[in-house]
């Protein structure tokens, strides 16, 4: 099993990349067969990386959450499926190339220096707390895709303004489509970290008896997914459109990476155990 590892590690940035390649020549070219393949391309992508994942938990008996070159495979992979699920329910094709992007840099920065520790400490062996990690990194991961969009409908708002009606204006979809799409991921990505917080609730004290609900980490997470949660409730229930909307959305991003950066390098967490 150790070879065929060792394989699908070196296999997964190859099919990314030769999947960008379809959604980059899908959007300058256009075409049934760049549009029709590309969406292929992607699944059988997302499938060898489950594979690739499974098999790692399976022979080094423990998730793939020991060190940040693991993380930054599952995060490549949770960008991916988070997309691959967004463009299945709205069908809209034409936005994959930015998003890849970021599958493409973690999985080739894992593939260089994910390293092998078959010895972990006990506490990142619970199948618990890779459900937990999954879930925040996929809630991360769709945080992100809300961000791209929201980027995107700035960038067409922009070029509208400046009344410029070339490649970007006829690749992406409208801004009323990029809103909904940045919404729908925004919205996905509050239910996962709903389902992450949860998860670390019933884990925590059985993994850290003595933790406290003051730790960085766990302030950090809050304050994202309660703006998130104001964001999505002004949208559904008040008057908010448009650009307040996108904005929230990379803010939220922005608060998420730096949270992100400042409890992992700056202060102490009982979430720094690898």
């Amino acid at each position: 099993m150790k070879g065929l590892i060792d394989f699908l590690n070196v296999l997964l940035p190859v099919l990314y990349i030769t999947t960008f390649i379809f959604y980059y020549l899908d959007f300058m070219k256009g075409g049934k067969v760049f549009s029709n393949s590309k969406r292929l391309l992607l699944f059988l992508t997302l499938i060898f990386h489950l594979f690739y994942l499974l098999f790692r938990t399976l022979y080094f008996e423990h998730p793939p959450i020991t060190n940040v070159f693991e993380i930054f495979t599952v995060l490549a992979f949770a960008v991916g499926f988070s997309y691959f699920i967004l463009e299945l329910v709205t069908d809209i094709r034409g936005t994959g190339l930015f998003i890849i992007i970021i599958s493409i840099l973690f999985q080739l920065i894992s593939s260089f220096f994910i390293q092998d520790l078959v010895a972990v400490k006990d506490v990142l062996k619970s199948n618990l707390l890779g459900i937990h990690v999954f879930s925040a990194l996929l809630g991360y991961s769709a945080i992100t895709i809300s961000a791209v969009y929201g980027f995107l409908y700035l960038i067409l708002y922009k070029e509208i303004k400046l009344n410029k009606f070339g490649l970007v204006f006829n690749r992406l979809p409208s801004l009323e489509v990029l809103e909904v799409l940045s919404f729908y991921s925004a919205v996905i990505g509050f239910i996962l970290l709903t389902f992450a917080i949860i998860i670390g609730i019933i884990w925590l004290p059985k993994a850290f008896p003595d933790f406290s609900y003051a730790d960085p980490k766990l302030i950090g997470t809050s304050m994202v997914w309660i703006l998130y949660g104001i964001g999505i409730a002004s949208k559904v229930f008040g008057k908010w459109r448009g650009k307040k909307v996108v904005t929230l959305s990379i803010i939220g991003f922005v608060l998420a990476i730096a949270s992100t950066m400042l409890t992992n390098f700056l202060a102490q967490s009982f979430h720094s155990f690898y």
